[in-house]
């Protein structure tokens, strides 16, 4: 949970109608601070500065990332970082310096609808039920998706929390087994809204989050490494039109370092006479996982101005996520630490896969029973390593570890840090050579040639638990094997809408008679069938199969979660709630994912369509695990299983008669 997306750091990839909202840029503003930017200012016509946002819309397509860079920092940049003096206030304690009330916060808005906005939103509305929470999009077609009951973002949890929060609950009385009486829970109304009435939701907004996409420059200067930050230019000089005097405005955004300092520009050109404090609230999110993320978070990062009304305004919203994360998860930082430090960590875990990546290809050559997985182990029982993002596989993709690490490699070079730039550029390199290394394995193995040999693609999500596809690794490893003109790739992955995946090939450059072999199936029977070799590129747990394939990965025990509060203004928490669910889910046997009965009835969706996707098509989204008995009985000889995320059981799917290749064994 990218979200990436979403993912798991990922906004949505659709186009938005053209907006009436914008003005035309005005002239030259100096900039505070220079960032990764361009060194013309962020409201300079032309620079990077869309006229519209149907040329630039807050979650447009975003092509997969050039390679990287490799143009030498800017002079003027590193001098004007060397001359510039910038004031760093010693670290306070907050407690001792503000007074007992800061802002209160009644109404809350969220610029952009798509990963991150979208499900940060919703937990946020959940878990403050007297709090007004707008989330706004110039997409109706997404608008519409969040209104309904198939939401545009597959993660697990997330229409709960958006029904419970934006349709209301009903009065419900709970009887829990072994208490000699029943108690009552009240409805509560709904606080969450989602609509494309933008300018309205802005003014009245005490807290404004924006929350549209920074993809990689495709074009002009830092093309390939340099995050594009127009959309949220775009944004914030509407933003600025339209907000209420002392609104505070959050970058939610993953952006480079000094982009607060840009949308502090662009307000105090709109209100030069109106005060706004810019704070930088990182996404921690991963694909899949993005409501446990929210709901149970490692640590919520707030960047602030260390002056008294920074600092005020991040004690405001602290007091948002302190009705659910406790108090000491909450970190309080100066802005441009909260900036650098989201592309660090997105970074650092990207260090890990790679790394674990190169001991694999060592185990294949080194033989003697050499095996990634048993490295893995040993290195996870280390305290000081820890068993996460240990896990060889073909590679990494999504839209925000690459995009990250362009960015924080650009910096650097900018900086003329050129050795730090190549060492975070390595970790893409390692990725980008054990996905070719694989592919060169399926074709080696398959005599040096593919022709006349259909090839099974399982998985086209770059990560399980999500349905986005964006810069997937099944995307590279498709082109490398259509370019041995197959007889036919047969692709299936039970997360993924046909017409999304199809897409995403599209954009890869194939010939038409390259793209001709390529079909999406519905289900794996109709991809194993008459295929010479099985490519596993996500980790499904439907590909382990019913009995075989049987993960070898130790569950990850996580620290206990500090206890929050139960009753606020005397009434039940949500996370109370939560763990009231479970009590009675448990002592009843039940598996309801509303076993108290509070939600409202959905609405029906038949005939409803999500970006092309009929809502009856998702109900039929194949959930069957794979039967690997009847996929031999399927295949052709040779019957190859390349399982690129170790998922099956080598012995036992050998003992059905196929010949497999993990990674790293």
């Amino acid at each position: 949970m990218d979200a990436n997306h979403t993912q798991h750091c990922c906004c949505s990839r659709r186009e938005c109608p053209q907006s009436p909202l914008l003005t035309p840029s005005p002239g030259p503003l100096t900039r505070s601070l220079p960032s990764t930017q361009s060194l013309a200012s962020a409201l300079s016509p032309g620079a990077s500065t869309p006229g519209s946002w149907t040329a630039h819309p807050w979650s447009p397509e975003s092509a997969n990332t050039s390679p990287p860079s490799t143009r030498s920092g800017s002079p003027e940049l590193k001098v004007r970082f060397q001359t510039e003096k910038v004031e760093i206030a010693p670290r306070v304690d907050v407690a001792e310096v503000l007074p007992t009330v800061t802002k209160s916060v009644k109404s809350i808005c969220f610029v952009g609808a798509g990963f991150v906005g979208g499900p940060t939103a919703a937990v946020i509305a959940y878990h403050n039920p007297d709090i007004t929470v707008n989330v706004v999009d110039l997409n109706e077609q997404r608008i519409a998706a969040w209104n309904s009951s198939q939401l545009p973002i597959h993660e697990n949890g997330l229409l709960k929390v958006v029904r419970t929060a934006r349709d209301g609950t009903v009065d419900t009385t709970v009887k829990i087994p072994g208490l000699p009486r029943s108690f009552k829970l009240d409805a509560r109304s709904p606080n969450l809204v989602f609509s494309t009435k933008v300018n309205e939701a802005i003014e009245v907004a005490d807290v404004i989050f924006i929350c549209v996409n920074t993809p990689t420059k495709t074009y002009g200067l830092g093309a390939g490494s340099m995050a594009d930050i127009s959309m949220v230019e775009s944004a914030s000089r509407t933003v600025a039109q339209h907000a209420k005097k002392g609104a505070i405005i959050v970058e939610k955004s993953t952006v480079p370092c000094g982009t607060a300092r840009v949308i502090q520009d662009i307000f105090k050109y709109y209100r030069p006479n109106d005060d706004f404090e810019i704070l930088s609230n990182p996404e921690f999110l991963a694909e899949g996982t993005a409501v446990e993320n929210l709901m149970h978070p490692d640590r919520i990062l707030i960047g602030s101005a260390r002056t008294l009304a920074g600092m005020k305004a991040a004690e405001s919203l602290k007091n948002v996520y302190a009705a659910w994360v406790p108090q000491e998860r909450i970190i309080t930082v100066n802005t441009f630490s909260s900036e650098l430090s989201k592309l660090v960590a997105n970074t650092m875990l990207a260090q890990r896969i790679s790394s674990m990546n190169a001991v694999s290809a060592m185990c294949e050559e080194i033989g003697l029973g050499s095996d990634v997985d048993d490295v893995s182990l040993a290195l996870g029982q280390d305290s000081r390593i820890g068993p996460k993002f240990l896990q060889a596989g073909v590679g990494f993709g999504g839209s925000c570890f690459e995009k990250d690490i362009l960015n924080l490699s650009y910096l650097a070079r900018e900086l003329h840090l050129d050795v730090v730039a190549d060492y975070w550029l390595s970790i893409l390199k390692i990725n980008e050579y054990q996905r070719e290394r694989y592919a060169h394995r399926v074709v080696k193995e398959l005599n040096g040639s593919l022709r006349g040999k259909k090839i099974s693609v399982l998985g086209f999500a770059f990560k399980d638990g999500t349905n986005d596809t964006r810069n997937s690794i099944a995307v590279h490893i498709i082109k490398s094997l259509a370019e041995e003109m197959p007889l036919e790739i047969g692709i299936f992955d039970p997360g993924c809408a046909a017409n999304e995946i199809m897409e995403e090939i599209e954009k890869i450059g194939l010939t038409k008679a390259q793209l001709e072999r390529v079909k999406i199936c519905s289900n794996w029977r109709e991809s194993v069938k008459q295929a010479s070799a099985v490519c596993i590129l996500t980790q499904w747990k439907q590909f382990r199969g019913a009995q075989l394939g049987r993960s070898t990965k130790k569950p990850v025990k996580t620290p206990s979660q500090p206890l929050t509060k139960t009753f606020v203004n005397g009434k039940l928490t949500e996370m109370a709630i939560l763990e009231l669910e479970a009590m009675v889910a448990r002592d009843l046997n039940i598996t309801d994912e509303d076993p108290l009965h509070r939600l409202k009835p959905e609405a029906t969706a038949e005939g409803f369509e999500i970006f092309g996707l009929a809502a009856s098509m998702l109900e039929e989204i194949s959930q069957e695990p794979v039967n690997w008995a009847e996929a031999a009985s399927l295949m052709q000889e040779p019957r190859w299983v390349f399982d690129g995320r170790n998922v099956v059981d080598p012995i036992e799917l050998q003992s059905l008669g196929f010949k497999v290749r993990g990674i790293g064994k």
